[in-house]
């Protein structure tokens, strides 16, 4: 093993790592402080209102969200690192001696793709398992102590399986209780079966649904039958997590699901058709797609500042924030565009790092060699 890695990686290749991944860190922590900073700022009277102790607000607010941020920042902070020591090395006469010594363009990359490679495994990880677990957190605290929003759906309608329809006037999710319940069973587009009741309410401890003041009816060809109760209980293949206020694709619930149990709610949502399988399968995608950024924007990185240009490392840093500016747009586009028009969500979340994977070899192919 330390026999390949020192055929493969040579001292400049240490170089550049340790340089690309110290860089890195040390942007990242920057920011990170910087957020904390401002986010106390904004959100003190927040936090004293509530009540919140000071341990929920490490533990919960900032350990569910920085690592949030933190993700969400990772690739531009990785872009701007890149550029920053790139173009460091190039204003001090680095790179020059490198690529002089018969150093082809394409071998002096693979330092910066061995470094990219591990903030990719990294990120890729914690997309998919890491991140979902501490958003937990952060939902839970906003959930105890900051979240004043009425938390009330109304008119929710439902498909439980190829039979089943529910609908529902208003729900609260506070006390699990749901309004004016209708349930009806067709057979093929025949009606057999239809339950309205004023309440339904969840019972947690034994994870089935208990309908209050029902009427039901009984379709038999012909024949109908009524019956009226005060109350039953029943198992129905579905949850109050279903019923969560989801309208913002960045502060959704859906990023604290687990991707397994993300899965399935993109296989239930097929069948019952709430009109949120494009957001779930946007959170979905972009956890396996969003890291293969580190690759695009290394590329990118290096291409525009390995040349020595006048005025040091101010020119390619500012044409760095002007590209991550453009890449936020990009993915906010690509997003709009599913959620509005249709766009279908693996379309949208490969837009950003295909639109800029093409820039980058254009870059790659105009770079000093």
């Amino acid at each position: 093993m330390f026999k390949f890695l020192d055929n493969y990686i040579k001292i400049i290749d240490w170089y550049i790592i340790r340089k690309y991944l110290g860089t890195f860190l040390f942007t990242l922590v920057l920011f990170l402080v910087i957020i904390v900073v401002f986010d106390v700022s904004e959100h003190l009277d927040d936090f004293l209102k509530s009540k919140a102790p000071l341990s929920a607000i490490v533990f919960l607010y900032y350990g569910g969200y920085l690592p949030y941020y933190a993700n969400i920042l990772l690739p531009l902070i990785n872009f701007l690192a890149v550029i920053f020591f790139t173009a460091k090395m190039a204003n001090q006469t680095e790179i020059v001696p490198i690529l002089s010594g018969k150093v082809s363009f394409n071998r002096f990359l693979r330092p910066y793709f061995i470094a990219s490679g591990v903030i990719f495994v990294f990120f890729f990880f914690g997309n998919v398992y890491f991140i979902p677990f501490t958003n937990k957190l952060s939902v839970r605290f906003a959930h105890t102590y900051t979240d004043s929003s009425d938390p009330t759906q109304k008119d929710l309608h439902m498909q439980l399986d190829n039979r089943t329809y529910v609908y529902l006037q208003s729900y609260d999710n506070v006390v699990h209780t749901g309004y004016n319940f209708t349930m009806e069973k067709f057979d093929g587009d025949e009606l057999k079966e239809k339950l309205t009741a004023q309440r339904v309410v969840y019972d947690s401890l034994k994870r089935n649904w208990s309908i209050q003041e029902y009427k039901v009816r009984y379709i038999k060809g012909l024949k109908e039958q009524f019956l009226e109760g005060p109350r039953k209980d029943t198992v129905l293949d579905m949850r109050p997590s279903d019923f969560e206020a989801n309208n913002d694709i960045n502060t959704n619930i859906y990023r604290a699901i687990s991707t397994s149990d993300l899965s399935k709610q993109i296989e239930k949502e097929r069948i019952r058709g709430t009109g949120r399988l494009v957001e779930l399968q946007l959170e979905k995608y972009r956890r396996f797609i969003y890291p293969l950024s580190a690759f695009v924007l290394t590329l990118i990185g290096v291409s525009i500042s390995s040349r020595k240009v006048r005025g040091g490392i101010g020119l390619p840093l500012g044409i760095g924030i002007l590209l991550c500016f453009l890449y936020i747009v990009v993915d906010r586009f690509a997003n709009v565009f599913s959620l509005k028009a249709n766009l279908p969500p693996i379309i949208a979340v490969f837009i950003p790092n295909v639109v800029f994977g093409l820039t980058g070899f254009y870059l790659l192919r105009k770079a000093p060699k």
